[in-house]
């Protein structure tokens, strides 16, 4: 089993949530091995940002300020917007069946579990991203992606956000199978929680110690 690899999506995934104490000795004892590995590990997780290291007193779960997340969340729909609008500039067949698909993997969510969404989920974007054909652009929408999800899984776990989600994806995929780029960014912009009634009810679900009080 990779120790890095396996915190790293249990971070990711929030079920080891912001805060957490990642103790070397506990880890050892259940990943069977010496306490350097599992130093190298939170090492490597430290230089992604999705860990915390304080000399003499250990390792915990990465937590952002809630200043740090709202300037994520507005650079990340800005961005988003941006990749929405050349992925209707560049629309093609490839990009399109890919949208299409992925409508239909959203659609086939179990709204009172939720199970899958969070894919789905990704599979829609994802799509959006290779769409743009800008690299740079998509390699920067999923570097802060992977930071924020550890305080946006809560998000698929409620009937009427997925129903919104997926309202949303009908209006993203259209004005860009359309060609439509201002309707492509503005429906992006509005689809992700960065408005000040949109961050408010992104906070309110989130637990106080899961953030940093800088």
């Amino acid at each position: 089993m990779d120790i890095r690899l396996t915190l790293e999506e249990e971070i990711e995934s929030g079920k080891l949530f912001p805060g957490t104490i990642l103790d070397e000795k506990a880890l050892s004892e259940r990943f069977g091995v010496s306490r350097t590995p599992v130093r190298e590990a939170l090492q490597q997780l430290s230089a992604r940002e999705l860990v915390t290291i304080q000399p003499h007193v250990g390792a915990h779960v990465a937590r952002m300020s809630v200043t740090e997340i709202r300037a994520m969340l507005e650079y990340l729909s800005e961005i988003e917007g941006l990749c929405a609008k050349l992925a209707a500039r560049r629309i093609d067949p490839v990009t399109r069946q890919a949208l299409q698909e992925a409508l239909v993997l959203c659609e086939q969510t179990d709204l009172e579990t939720g199970e899958g969404y969070e894919q789905s989920n990704h599979a829609f974007h994802e799509a959006i991203y290779v769409g743009c054909h800008n690299i740079y652009l998509a390699q920067q929408i999923r570097k802060t992606r992977r930071l924020l999800r550890r305080y946006r899984s809560h998000e698929y776990r409620s009937p009427e956000r997925i129903r919104r989600s997926i309202a949303d994806h009908k209006l993203i995929a259209k004005a860009i199978i359309e060609g439509n780029e201002t309707a492509a960014a503005q429906a992006m912009l509005d689809h992700l929680p960065s408005g000040t009634s949109g961050f408010s009810e992104f906070l309110a679900k989130l637990p106080a110690h899961f953030f940093d009080e800088r």
